[in-house]
């Protein structure tokens, strides 16, 4: 594995960021209903949804929201949404090796992931509040960005730690990549992220991890 500059410059204090570069690896693809069976009973084994948001995870994102000016309680972390999905008895999806892994991650770790797929977006990047009037196309349809935390590349917002962006997102045709990790870094580095990503793919072997780091 080879180390991965990020470049990335913070108009937001308080956040890390941890990046990886993933290739698709089909060898993998039969563990996977295994590793999402796993992830989900460790979560219902360790968390409850009656002091959920007194996680420490959970409650730095929520700091971390308010900071930007978003309310966590209206606009939820995607990490604190799926991890109540959950906690209520949904199983976690099957979408794509990809998505499950990065899905499985954020689960793990109580923190907003998304997967970017190769040729989507163009770095550097800048973590800010969406600015007054800002917008996208979301997994959900038209998403208002002003007060949001949000990451930014060259090409303009690329994804928010709420709803990701279509522009960015993992097609069935996807083959590669970049996983992305929102932290409060007070609570969390993105060397925890790592081994908890290498920890995962010995479980369930569906990418190669081609390059990691984070600031």
């Amino acid at each position: 594995m080879e180390p991965l500059e990020v470049p990335i410059r913070f108009e937001l204090d308080g956040w890390a960021l941890f990046m990886a570069e993933l290739e698709l690896a089909r060898e993998g693809a039969n563990q996977l209903r295994g590793l999402r069976q796993f992830v989900t009973a460790k979560v219902r084994q360790t968390r409850n949804l009656e002091t959920l948001s007194s996680d420490p995870t959970v409650a730095g994102l929520r700091r971390l929201f308010r900071a930007a000016g978003c309310d966590p309680t209206r606009y939820r972390p995607s990490s604190e949404a799926l991890l109540r999905r959950l906690l209520k008895g949904s199983e976690m999806p099957e979408i794509h090796p990809l998505v499950d892994l990065n899905n499985c991650l954020s689960a793990e770790l109580a923190v907003p992931c998304c997967v970017l797929a190769e040729g989507t977006f163009e770095p550097p990047y800048v973590m800010r509040a969406g600015q007054p009037g800002e917008s996208y196309e979301s997994l959900r349809g038209p998403f208002n960005l002003e007060g949001k935390p949000l990451l930014v590349d060259a090409l303009g917002p690329c994804d928010a730690p709420i709803t990701g962006s279509q522009r960015v997102k993992v097609t069935a045709d996807t083959e590669r990549a970049t996983l992305v990790a929102y932290l409060p870094a007070d609570v969390l580095s993105w060397k925890v992220a790592l081994e908890k990503v290498e920890g995962l793919l010995v479980r369930a072997p569906v990418a190669h991890l081609l390059a990691a780091g984070g600031r």
